[in-house]
């Protein structure tokens, strides 16, 4: 890979004040044709095209996408990555994700601040407890890390807490291999990295149509003319719905906005990050030290990216329960990401009936954490026509033959 960054690159330039670094990667005007185009230009659509120039000798490759570089939902999420999943489908495509986050620093050549400070799932009843249990072991069966942690346990890796709130902390699981990673930085790295291999990225770009021909893709109409292609992958999140529409293809999705907030920068407080089911609020400290807290998603269908009154104010007096000493910390902003929801919680990653289409969506709130699989595993598809082992499971066609996997509620936390 040319350009790669270095230790005596940082010294350099920073003796010439950091103004002759070269462009991390290129705002093409797009060509005629492509061999393949991606839509989308978040964490997953990203990596999806890094791994067919990386994996599968596809270069001649776009990826558009209507606004910035990571503008969408990987710009408006809570950073989290964990593989521990119940189900063997799930554990196992996050945990090649999992694998892939742990040297994805050194594959792309640039610090997505991968910082594996632990995952814990905080259970508050005794039904969470034996479910907690059940996934611990179901993860372990999987070569999937965890552990069983007693209240004290927890107080001695989450010290503040309040055990013996209105929500008692009865246990929890522990992930060590869980963490949080900077998501613009995943963006920004995947972005550089498939640069470097001849993709084109082009942003500012609308996708206003997907022509087709006798039941095969020929190419996208855009903001910028007609682009040619016979492969198309749709990775646009909460807009999956809408843009498989334009071919033709009905989703069986809903979109919700999921909400988030950070507070003022403070000192270091929380060193791991601290989810519960029962109330639906998770919090992790960034290296900056704002709090960055996780709330549910709204229950209308909508576009937004905004969040609603009720809900902040939900997930901040939960968050107050489990941690009195936060509550005069002051909260900076809040927003909202548009979560895509499949009806058993599962993202879709797929071919379809229209030859040369692939979609990747559904992935509710599961779709940080799994960036770099679903794109491993979304490039395979879309090479090959067919789908890898580990996404196969995910195919469209579930949803009439009845072979869902139904990850709704025994995830750490439910969709």
């Amino acid at each position: 890979m040319g350009n790669r960054y270095s230790i005596f690159k940082l010294i350099r330039h920073g003796l010439r004040h950091n103004e002759q670094w070269p462009q991390a990667w290129r705002s093409p005007e797009p060509a005629r044709e492509y061999d393949a185009i991606i839509v989308g230009a978040g964490g997953h659509g990203l990596a999806t095209a890094y791994y067919l120039a990386r994996l599968h000798g596809m270069h001649n490759i776009a990826v558009l996408d209507k606004g910035w570089l990571g503008g969408g939902n990987t710009a408006r999420n809570t950073t989290i990555v964990r593989s521990n999943y119940l189900w063997d489908e799930s554990s196992q495509l996050y945990e090649k994700s999992m694998q892939l986050w742990e040297g994805l620093s050194q594959d792309l050549n640039f610090n997505v601040m991968f910082s594996q400070r632990g995952v814990m799932n905080l259970a508050h009843s005794l039904q969470e407890v034996r479910d907690t249990r059940r996934r611990i072991n179901a993860n372990r069966y999987n070569g999937v890390d965890g552990e069983w942690l007693t209240p004290e346990q927890v107080a001695e890796r989450a010290p503040g807490i309040n055990l013996n709130t209105r929500y008692p902390v009865m246990g929890a699981s522990w992930q060590p291999r869980g963490g949080v990673a900077r998501h613009d930085a995943v963006a920004w790295g995947f972005a550089r990295a498939a640069d470097q291999l001849g993709v084109h990225i082009i942003e500012n770009c609308p996708v206003t149509g997907i022509r087709t021909r006798d039941g095969q893709v020929e190419g996208v109409e855009t903001g910028k003319g007609f682009i040619r292609t016979r492969k198309l992958g749709l990775v646009v999140a909460g807009h999956s719905s809408v843009v498989a529409d334009m071919a033709g293809l009905r989703l069986p999705i809903e979109s919700h906005p999921l909400q988030a907030l950070v507070s003022e920068p403070i000192k270091p407080v929380i060193n791991t990050v601290v989810m519960s089911n029962a109330i639906h609020a998770y919090i992790s400290q960034s290296d900056k030290g704002d709090l960055v807290i996780g709330a549910g998603i709204d229950q209308y269908l909508g576009y937004g990216q905004r969040g609603s009154f009720h809900t902040i104010e939900r997930t901040l007096q939960a968050i107050v329960e489990l941690f009195p000493m936060l509550s005069r910390v002051r909260m900076n902003r809040q927003w909202g990401g548009i979560v895509d929801v499949s009806p058993d919680a599962c993202p879709i990653i797929s071919t379809t009936p229209v030859k040369g289409l692939y979609i990747n969506c559904g992935w509710g709130t599961g779709g940080f954490k799994a960036t770099p699989g679903s794109g491993w595993v979304f490039a395979h598809t879309i090479a090959n026509n067919q789908a890898h082992r580990l996404n196969a499971a995910f195919s469209l066609d579930r949803f009439y033959s009845g072979r869902l996997i139904d990850e709704h509620g025994a995830a750490a936390v439910a969709h």
